[in-house]
């Protein structure tokens, strides 16, 4: 499927077939295709829990507004950030730079993130977005559909996950077969409306 149709295409399937199973095979591939994502400073904050057991997802479904997408899908992987990768061992996020810009590089993250503990989270929930559109366009190149999920209780999600103290849940994505078709788009909003030339005009201007 090229990029374009799989943007248009990609919707919240809010409903899976249970029995189909993906193969290990293609929950590789897309999880390989995931970690192509962008992230600042290359830093690959991004984690990703995949959830297998049956009591778990049952579990993180009960804190999760009883989502059936949680339990029905072929794949629930939970997207989350390590807020520190920044300061745990950088150097391996530049080992194939030449040395003079590995020093650089390295030297900008100790200043752009040390001491800004909003900045670093900041950046931890950018990248889980970032990594969830890339593994839901992946989905549809492999024919499957997928739903962004974030209706949950996050602590008591963290707990069940075990989730370590400085890391953060950015969002789920279920993926699967849809069984129904996705209603209409409901309202998209015109270019008009979300597009602002140059900068945003002051009230009363």
């Amino acid at each position: 499927m090229d990029t374009k149709t799989a943007i248009e295409t990609r919707r919240a399937i809010k409903h899976f077939d249970p029995t189909h199973r993906m193969t290990e095979y293609e929950i590789r591939e897309l999880l390989s295709l995931a970690i192509l994502s962008p992230t600042a400073f290359n830093i690959q904050n991004w984690r990703f829990v995949v959830v297998r057991d049956p009591g778990i997802r049952a579990a993180l479904r009960a804190v999760s507004w009883m989502q059936p997408q949680i339990t029905e899908a072929s794949l629930l992987v939970v997207i989350c950030a390590d807020i520190h990768a920044w300061q745990k061992n950088p150097e391996r996020y530049w080992r194939h730079a030449p040395e003079d810009v590995r020093a650089r590089v390295l030297e900008a993250i100790n200043t752009y993130y040390s001491g800004r503990p909003q900045v670093q989270r900041d950046e931890a929930m950018r990248s889980c977005g970032l990594a969830a559109q890339t593994l839901m366009l992946a989905a549809r190149h492999f024919g499957y559909d997928s739903c962004p999920m974030d209706l949950a209780d996050f602590d008591d999600a963290g707990r069940l996950i075990n989730l370590p103290e400085d890391h953060v849940i950015g969002l789920f994505v279920a993926i699967g077969k849809g069984l129904r078709e996705p209603w209409p788009r409901a309202g998209q909003l015109s270019l008009d409306d979300v597009i602002i030339n140059d900068c945003f005009v002051a009230d009363g201007a």
